[in-house]
């Protein structure tokens, strides 16, 4: 129950983080996009009212066809200057006095300006700014607002509006729109969060399980030799003027746990090592078969000890790049293994070739075998297929654990089949 709660707790942190980061990534996306699209769109008309303000300010060098004045408004104007370097025909020009009065009302028509400017005034607090303003809290325009420097007429300033309706309609979906992605978003991002915290949590769990049953594991079966040897010592003591011979039985039992107890204590400091990544491979030239069956002999001797049958098929003339001290442990767990679960009369055999550029190295039996279902778990930390003829042989379920971490640190492969008729064969690939 506190283990859920703390999972729990853990999983609400990674799910508000993943949430945080796609809001934060999601907004700078947002800004950005909503920044390009409202640059782009007013892009073209703050040129145009800067380089009008410029021909207005220059004297016209480029020829523009700048407004009329009051008494030109009468004059006939060609159609070929009409159309020659005419402004934007939303481009409206207004010029102001001092005093902040609108000086070409003709000029701007008089229907346009009775209806929308007389309420309008002048504001100097923008000079020579692209400014956003409304006109009758309905009509968007964007202007600019300079000084006239001609002194022979009564103008102080002039103002160059463009009507930006049309962009301002564009943004206004575009905002709206951007509201409803952005709840999308929300709901999205909250059930991505949920699923990537669940999934981000799997190992973290899988790992707690894992080093709780290690844990629940080790302390088994360091406690059971312990408590042997801690009963036979207190049995000794019972009868402490007996002879050695006497209590024979007691103290080589206690010796057996004891040898025990140190195999266990050096692999789990071996795993331990392991996946703390301290241990270090030191490689060198070895040459397989060679190697194999130096390693072999001893056991072979074992195995016709115990009337099995142990051959060699070494088929490997190749020379590889390995830790000679984890290599001879690979082999001895595998050959090791082979010898506790087989019979009188069962078959050990060691095999060496060469495959696709590996050296592949073969450890089979006719012994108990493995049930298919359980191939899977040979390999987990002190798995044990029968535990009570594991007790009997000896067997901790550390060692497969130990020889699958020797092959990954030499990049190579190990994997188990069942024989057709009994028994099972490792099979071992390393790299030439």
């Amino acid at each position: 129950m506190f283990n859920k709660l703390i999972f729990k707790k853990q999983q609400l942190k990674f799910m508000i983080f993943n949430l945080i980061a796609f809001t934060v990534i999601f907004t700078i996306f947002s800004i950005i996009i909503f920044g390009q699209v409202q640059n782009t769109l007013f892009s073209k008309t703050d040129e145009e009212l800067l380089s009008f303000q410029e021909m207005m300010t220059d004297n016209n060098p480029k020829g523009l066809r700048l407004p009329l004045k009051d008494g030109d408004l009468d004059r006939p104007i060609p159609n070929d200057e009409r159309r020659k370097n005419a402004p934007n025909p939303r481009m409206i020009v207004i010029h102001w006095d001092n005093a902040g009065n609108i000086r070409n009302e003709n000029e701007i028509g008089t229907l346009f300006y009775e209806n929308y400017l007389t309420d309008y005034k002048l504001d100097k607090t923008t000079m020579d700014k692209i400014t956003m303003t409304k006109i009758s809290e309905l009509y968007h325009f964007r202007y600019i607002l300079f000084e006239d420097h001609n002194d022979e007429d009564e103008i102080a300033y002039t103002q160059l509006m463009i009507n930006v309706d049309a962009e301002q309609t564009i943004i206004s979906n575009f905002e709206k729109l951007f509201i409803i992605w952005s709840v999308i978003f929300i709901v999205l991002s909250i059930s991505a969060s949920f699923i990537l915290s669940k999934k981000m949590m799997k190992p973290i769990i899988h790992s707690w399980n894992k080093q709780a049953e290690f844990v629940e594991n080790a302390s088994h079966e360091l406690r059971t030799p312990l408590t042997i040897i801690q009963n036979k010592l207190e049995l000794l003591l019972t009868a402490p003027q007996e002879r050695i011979s006497d209590r024979f039985e007691n103290i080589a039992l206690s010796l057996s746990e004891t040898r025990r107890l140190s195999k266990l204590t050096s692999d789990l400091l071996t795993l331990a090592r392991a996946d703390s990544a301290e241990t270090q491979i030191m490689k060198q030239s070895i040459h397989i078969d060679t190697f194999i069956r130096s390693v072999c002999t001893p056991y072979k001797e074992i195995a016709e000890s115990q009337d099995k049958h142990f051959s060699l098929n070494c088929q490997s003339p190749f020379t590889i790049e390995a830790d000679e001290t984890r290599l001879h442990q690979l082999i001895v767990i595998l050959v090791d293994n082979a010898l506790k679960y087989t019979s009188e009369n069962d078959s050990i055999r060691v095999k060496t070739y060469g495959e696709d550029q590996k050296v592949v190295i073969e450890v089979s039996d006719t012994g108990i075998g493995i049930k298919e279902e359980n191939i899977q778990y040979i390999f987990d930390r002190f798995y044990r297929e029968d535990k009570a003829r594991t007790r009997e042989t000896g067997g901790m379920g550390l060692g497969l654990s130990i020889a699958q971490w020797i092959v990954s640190m030499h990049n190579g492969t190990i994997h188990v089949i069942s024989n057709q008729n009994k028994g099972t064969t490792f099979i071992v690939k390393l790299q030439k």
